[in-house]
């Protein structure tokens, strides 16, 4: 696309996301908008001039999507919290005999898992240059927490820090369970409590490999690597 094409997309964008425009509320299809966002991926040096406007377009489409939003400081606050009180229960495991610290690590475990997939994400984004805008929950089918990067820093920031940002959520995701086997050894929890922390482990790798590579994190990863020059 050239540049009147971006700006063509632009414009069909922002008439899609008026009130009673014909795409419908945060409705981006058929518009060219993220054709336009490939353009810019392709042309870095484009970004400049139209990351600006591109961000408040997916801001404005991403804010009519998602079911839940809070802020970043009060959503990684709580995403803190929830981690603190995770390696709590965990902790708690080195004090009582079984079956209770089987339990307790499992438990633990679960409740990790849920706030440090987004942390990840953040972590690896913000050191790499990109803010983010909010924490959210995007449907009910799918209530996993995230995080909603700003597309202005994002389309300006390298796309191999783009696709190392995707990726790293993912990657948290998958360690935790096998990095829990140390807990495990250290509070002498029962056998079950390793073999289900071994299931959760392979379970997290499986859906990376059948779901993920088509139409998440992993997707994503591959999708920016391809505009690495």
């Amino acid at each position: 696309m050239d540049k009147a094409e971006i700006e063509a997309a632009l414009d069909a964008s922002e008439a899609a996301l008026a009130p009673g425009g014909p795409g419908g509320p945060g409705n981006l299809s058929g518009t060219g908008f993220w054709k336009a966002v490939a353009a810019i991926k392709r042309e870095p040096g484009l970004a400049d001039e139209f990351a600006d406007r591109m961000a408040l377009i997916d801001r404005t489409a991403f804010e009519r999507w998602a079911l839940l939003t809070l802020p970043i400081p009060l959503g990684t606050a709580l995403a803190i919290i929830g981690t603190l009180l995770g390696l709590g229960v965990i902790t708690v495991g080195y004090y009582v005999d079984e079956p209770w610290n089987g339990l307790l690590l499992l438990a633990g475990t679960g409740i990790i898992l849920v706030p440090t997939h987004g942390l990840g994400h953040l972590v690896v984004g913000r050191l790499s240059g990109m803010r983010f805008t909010h924490w959210f929950v995007g449907t009910v089918r799918m209530p996993q927490p995230g995080v909603k990067v700003d597309y202005s820093t994002y389309l300006r920031t390298p796309a191999a820090s783009r696709a190392w940002m995707h990726a790293s959520g993912a990657i948290v995701t998958k360690a935790i369970p096998f990095l829990m086997l140390g807990a495990a050894w250290g509070m002498e929890a029962p056998g079950w409590a390793w073999a289900a922390l071994l299931v959760i482990g392979a379970v997290t790798v499986a859906t990376d490999a059948l779901w993920s590579t088509k139409s998440s994190d992993w997707k994503k990863f591959s999708r920016e690597r391809r505009y690495m020059q």
